[in-house]
Order: C-alpha cells, then structure tokens, then sequence
C-alpha cells in the first residue's frame, strides 16, 4: 500500500513539473509573435511618376517652383512642383536652367510625391506661341 501511495504521488509530481515548464515556455514564446511584427518595413516602393501638361502660370526662382495650370473638364487645376538640381529641364532638346521657364509657356512635367511635395524629375518647355502683330491694312495705289 505504501508502495501504491508513493507511485501515486510520484506521477502526480511529474505531472505538477511537466505543466509548470510548458507554462513557462508558453509565456517565452508569447513574444516571438509581437517581435514579427517590429520587423523592418519592407522597402518603400518607387513613388509613382506622375504627369502634368499645361501652362506655366508662375516660376518662383527663390522657392524653385513652378505653378503649372491644366484644365480638367471645364475646371482648372493648379499644380505646384518643385525644382532640385537633380531635374533636367529641356527646351528643344537643348538643356535649359529653371530661369528660362517663363510664364505662359507650355509644359510638360514629370515628377514624383515625395514627403507631400511635387518634385520635379523632368520639365520639357514648349515656349509660348508668339502673338502675332495685326497686318496692316493694303494700301490702295
């Protein structure tokens, strides 16, 4: 009887022992999930290159801007881009300063949302078409 008593306490601490480790390895393994989740963010993906074709309406040299106006359905849309010295700015091909940009001319401008900003990788001028001079009357001979 002794012997069945002492086999009955013996399981039961075995059983006492096992619960408490699986316990403690249940608690250690609870953070594993929460350390996936502070895992770096994946690498941002390349901002979108966006276009606008339109008149130029102001050229800011200080700010290094360009206002350029489109009209969309009867509406007209403003978009402000923002010139860096990694834009090209072109005029026929030929590479163009943003001091060249007037307003009135005609523009093409590639660029991309960056931290909220329009920034410009791009600017194709198209120069605004001259206004041609009224003829003069024939003169009767």
């Amino acid at each position: 009887m002794k012997k069945a008593l002492a086999l009955v306490v013996a399981v039961l601490f075995v059983f006492a022992i096992t619960s408490i480790s699986f316990a403690v390895e249940e608690k250690k393994a609870a953070p594993v999930p929460a350390e996936k989740k502070a895992e770096p963010a994946k690498p941002a993906e390349k901002p979108k290159v966006k276009r606008v074709t339109g008149e130029v309406k102001a050229v800011d040299t200080k700010a290094m801007t360009i206002t350029v106006t489109k009209k969309v359905k009867g509406k007209v849309e403003e978009t402000v881009v923002t010139v860096d010295d990694k834009t090209k700015i072109t005029l026929d091909k030929e590479k163009k300063v943003l001091a060249d940009v007037k307003v009135g001319d005609k523009v093409t401008v590639k660029y991309t949302e960056v931290e909220g900003k329009n920034v410009a990788k791009s600017v194709a001028i198209k120069p605004a078409p001259k206004k041609a001079e009224p003829a003069e009357p024939a003169k009767k001979k």
